[in-house]
């Protein structure tokens, strides 16, 4: 398979996922790197009025995962640890985050992902670790189509 098709399975997997129901962005792929576009809907958002923690988290976790992921053809990825630092309050608006991977071993990858507003300021940064599951990355695929 080449790269490319690569891409566009994990595009499509993505957009087929029914977390992403709540949290409708676009993906976009290329070698060792992804970014997420998303324009947050107010109902993510706390009692002071700025989104909620968790949605930065899900574009930092998923920005990094995809990242990781570019480079794995075989297999399903997991996200065994992630660290986070939030920078400062997001606000309804565009965002994007941006993932890069750092380091790919046999079974374990390491990526990083910023998240920015609409006027690119960074609101937050993580890095991940990403484990092999065992899991075929056709099967899951196959399942999100189906």
């Amino acid at each position: 398979m080449s790269s490319d098709q690569h891409y566009e399975r994990l595009i499509r997997m993505y957009q087929q996922a029914p977390i992403n129901r709540l949290y409708p962005s676009q993906l976009t792929l290329d070698k060792g790197h992804a970014r997420i576009e998303l324009a947050p809907d107010p109902g993510l958002c706390h009692a002071a009025g700025t989104l909620h923690g968790s949605v930065l988290f899900k574009l930092l976790d998923d920005a990094a995962y995809f990242a990781a992921a570019s480079r794995v053809q075989d297999q399903f990825l997991v996200t065994a640890s992630f660290h986070t630092l939030f920078m400062r309050p997001a606000k309804v608006g565009a965002l994007h985050a941006v993932g890069r991977l750092i380091s790919a071993g046999r079974q374990q990858l390491i990526a990083e992902a910023s998240v920015y507003d609409e006027r690119s300021r960074e609101l937050a940064r993580g890095q991940g670790c990403f484990n092999r599951s065992g899991i075929v990355l056709d099967d899951v695929a196959e399942r999100e189509r189906s």
